[in-house]
């Protein structure tokens, strides 16, 4: 067995945890557009919306990606770690510039909301899993 799948489900670790993080983005997201949208108004809102969105995309990706790059090889995990976050910071980057020029959007609210969002998301992982909270992603 793959020891980077769990004994009760099946799933492949990176994968479980990326689905953790969009979990914890359902209570993290609500605050943040509630935030903006007292800030900077529905406008603000709808950025931070679309902000976490990418966030979100970005995580479950980095889940697949990972979890498909174990079936080939540990090199290949190993690769995909180092160069997919680079490619996926540089994809967040690059949809940010493109949502930017194509919709009209609060640009501080899109801004702050996908940096805040992903740094929240990952410190909260970092927490659970040293906590040993997130038993069916750890096995």
């Amino acid at each position: 067995m793959d020891p980077t799948m769990t004994e009760m489900s099946r799933t492949p670790i990176e994968l479980s945890m990326a689905r953790n993080m969009v979990k914890r983005a359902s209570w993290i997201g609500p605050a943040l557009v509630g935030i903006f949208w007292l800030l900077r108004g529905s406008l603000g809102a709808g950025s931070a919306t679309l902000g976490l969105v990418v966030v979100i995309a970005n995580f479950l990706l980095a889940g697949a990606l990972l979890s498909y790059s174990i079936r080939i090889s540990l090199s290949m995990y190993h690769a995909a770690a180092l160069v997919g976050f680079l490619l996926r910071l540089g994809l967040i980057t690059g949809t940010m510039l493109l949502v930017v020029r194509l919709v009209e959007i609060d640009r501080l609210a899109f801004g702050i909301s996908t940096v805040v969002g992903y740094l929240t998301m990952i410190a909260l992982e970092a927490i659970a899993v040293m906590r040993n909270r997130e038993r069916d992603a750890i096995g």
